[in-house]
């Protein structure tokens, strides 16, 4: 049993693939793995899948796994020398076309970007290090100054800022991913370059019922639609590094406590990524900034925090997030950090749902329970007791393998696979024995039992018992 309550979700990589590597990984600390579709073959992710599983079946701990689409990727295109060099305050040209760039000329092939680009509107390249003013567009021609010089390479990407362009979130690559990764019985599909709720609906037409969405939070006009997206999604993502080059940099800590609270407020788990260990890609430690960051996301409230390149390609991955562990560990056990939640109310629906939940809560706070234990079909009430941030732990009992990898996502939850309960004393004859077994209590322990009585139906949560272990 983990101490902690956050989740860790880490990327899968070259560092990290071979099958002892990801039991090693998990072992430390890792709730939950990210394939990144933006690399690798379907052969690839299909031997990870299988390893996870692996280390699923041997542990007997439910593991999340992520599938994360590419999404479109902007880029300019190829230059006749490979590169050429802007200059600050430069009038440049872009134009639409695949290559034949030259100095002051820049080819881009990407017309969604001419068809709505105005004067005023700005382009960042290759992750923001290079910028460019918009002074006109022509429809296939448009005139740029030069505010941030540098050296320009052959498909650098390009960040949009200022507009919102008219295309999808989903490429013909990423439905084929999407399609396989569902094949592959993944238990999360994550999004990219979401700018509407309407991405996220299109989405689901595919995905259905085979598997959650979380949204990935990495454009503006995300940001500005962010209630109707977390609607209709399932979890979401804080991707500050896209988000970071087409927002002001000082705006991103701000969307990012935004996001989290606005989430929460749902119910729906939030996780924060991005640059949160990136010294360690390298270094054996993190810098003091990088674990005040991730300490930070803890104490916003995030369900779960992430690591990209830390575990994908670094040198240390196991030692990121050992001390990644350690940093939430640290974060959980401040008064302050509860606190926080006791200062925040929820609002709620007039639902068994949160009535149980609130229950759970208070009551979970007063008598001071080992555990709370609920039974679930779809995870939905275990979701809903975890965004009231009880200070024990959750155990989601579940008859469905998918549902109790997709809670281990979720702040605070240990997802268990058992069969449903035959009436209400084998309820209570479950729920002791896992809880013993489990979350060690021991006589004299208080736990509470949440479930839907009859038992096996979804939506039904009606019940919740107060039990003392003997």
């Amino acid at each position: 049993m983990r101490k902690r309550f956050a989740k860790i979700l880490a990327t899968v990589g070259p560092a990290s693939a071979a099958p002892e590597n990801l039991r090693l990984l998990h072992d430390v600390g890792v709730d939950a793995f990210r394939l990144n579709f933006s690399h690798g073959s379907h052969e690839d992710h299909a031997r990870s899948v299988a390893a996870i599983r692996q280390v699923e079946k041997d542990t007997g701990h439910s593991i999340a796994i992520v599938a994360d689409m590419q999404g479109p990727k902007l880029r300019v295109g190829e230059f006749e020398t490979g590169q050429i060099e802007l200059k600050y305050g430069e009038e440049v040209e872009l134009y639409l076309g695949k290559d034949g760039g030259k100095a002051g000329h820049i080819p881009m092939n990407h017309p969604e970007m001419f068809a709505v680009m105005d004067a005023g509107h700005q382009l960042k390249f290759d992750d923001g290090k290079l910028m460019v003013t918009i002074l006109s567009n022509l429809g296939e021609k448009m005139t740029a100054r030069v505010d941030v010089p540098g050296t320009l390479k052959n498909k650098k990407g390009v960040n949009v800022i200022g507009a919102t362009l008219p295309m999808s979130a989903m490429t013909k690559k990423d439905r084929k991913d999407m399609v396989f990764a569902l094949s592959e019985d993944v238990d999360w599909i994550a999004l990219s370059f979401v700018q509407t709720a309407q991405d996220v609906i299109d989405a689901r037409e595919i995905i259905g019922d085979k598997a959650k969405i979380i949204v990935k939070v990495e454009k503006p006009s995300a940001v500005e639609d962010l209630h109707e997206i977390l609607n209709h999604t399932d979890a979401v993502m804080v991707a500050r590094g896209d988000l970071g080059v087409e927002l002001p940099l000082e705006e991103v800590p701000v969307v990012q406590r935004k996001i989290i609270r606005a989430a929460r407020s749902l119910g729906k788990p939030v996780i924060v990524a991005t640059h949160m260990l990136e010294s360690m890609i390298d270094a054996p430690t993190p810098t003091r900034a990088e674990a005040s960051d991730v300490a930070t996301a803890i104490y916003q409230g995030a369900d779960a925090v992430m690591l990209s390149a830390e575990t994908a390609v670094g040198r240390h991955p196991a030692t990121a997030v050992a001390i990644m562990d350690r940093i939430i560990g640290a974060a959980e056990s401040d008064p302050e950090f509860w606190n926080y939640f006791r200062s925040r109310p929820l609002t709620h629906d007039a639902t068994g749902e949160d009535a149980i939940s609130i229950s759970v809560r208070s009551i979970a706070d007063m008598m001071k329970c080992k555990a709370v234990l609920g039974y679930t079909l779809t995870g939905s009430t275990v979701q809903r007791i975890s965004r009231e941030r009880p200070p024990c732990r959750i155990v989601g009992l579940t008859p469905r393998r998918k549902t109790a990898s997709q809670l281990a996502l979720s702040w605070g939850v240990l997802p268990i696979v058992t069969h449903d309960p035959s009436n209400f004393d084998d309820m209570i004859e479950i729920a002791r024995d896992i809880a013993k077994e489990e979350v060690n209590a021991v006589s004299g322990d208080k736990i509470l039992i949440s479930a839907g009585i009859p038992f096996g139906i979804a939506g039904t949560t009606n019940t919740l018992k107060v039990n003392t272990i003997d």
